[in-house]
C-alpha cells in the first residue's frame, strides 16, 4: 500500500496542478539538454583522443566514444518525446 495519493485523471486540475505540470515539462527539457552536453563531451572526447594522442590504445577509445554518440542522441531524443507525450495526455484533461 502507497503512502502517496494517485491522481485521479478524471478529476480536474487545480492551479497547483497545472504549476507541477510546467516544472516537470521544465524538467523534461533540463534532462535532454543533459544529453546533448554528454554528446557534446563524447565528440570532444573522442576527437581529441584521436588528435593529440599517437597510442593505439587512445585510438580505439576515441572511436568506441565516436561510436557512443548516436546512442546517446537517440536515447535523449526518444525520451524526451515520450515524456512530453505523456505531459501533453495531462494537460488535455
Amino acid at each position: 500500500m502507497s503512502n502517496f495519493k494517485t491522481y485521479d485523471t478524471t478529476e480536474e486540475m487545480i492551479l497547483r496542478d497545472y504549476l507541477a505540470l510546467d516544472r516537470t515539462k521544465l524538467a523534461n527539457e533540463r534532462t535532454l539538454l543533459a544529453y546533448m552536453r554528454t554528446v557534446i563531451g563524447l565528440i570532444a572526447s573522442g576527437v581529441g583522443l584521436i588528435e593529440i594522442s599517437a597510442k593505439t590504445w587512445a585510438h580505439v577509445a576515441g572511436y568506441i566514444l565516436l561510436c557512443l554518440i548516436p546512442v546517446c542522441l537517440f536515447l535523449g531524443v526518444y525520451h524526451f518525446v515520450q515524456q512530453k507525450i505523456k505531459l501533453d495526455k495531462l494537460e488535455d484533461k
